[in-house]
């Protein structure tokens, strides 16, 4: 089991209520499922969200096969809206 931070932008943070918050996980499918658990909004921003784990983009892989490094860092990155 991975410990890190996991920390929210912009509309994930207005969902979470929090700009971070600690994680034990294992996967990023299993953060993704402890993070939502009986938070309806937060779920519907995570699903139209990007990841960073690390600094470096999840992109289209699988989030079961993401796996967490103990002290990782997830970023929920919402869509953003601009020019």
């Amino acid at each position: 089991m991975a410990r890190g931070k996991v920390r929210y932008w912009a509309a994930a943070k207005d969902a979470a209520g929090v700009a971070e918050e600690p994680f034990d996980a294992v996967t990023l499918d299993e953060l993704m499922t402890q993070i939502t658990q009986n938070r309806v909004d937060l779920a519907h921003v995570v699903r139209r969200s990007s990841f960073l784990v690390d600094g470096l983009p999840v992109g289209k892989r699988p989030h079961a096969e993401v796996v967490l490094g103990d002290g990782a860092t997830v970023e929920v990155l919402p869509p953003f809206a601009g020019g």
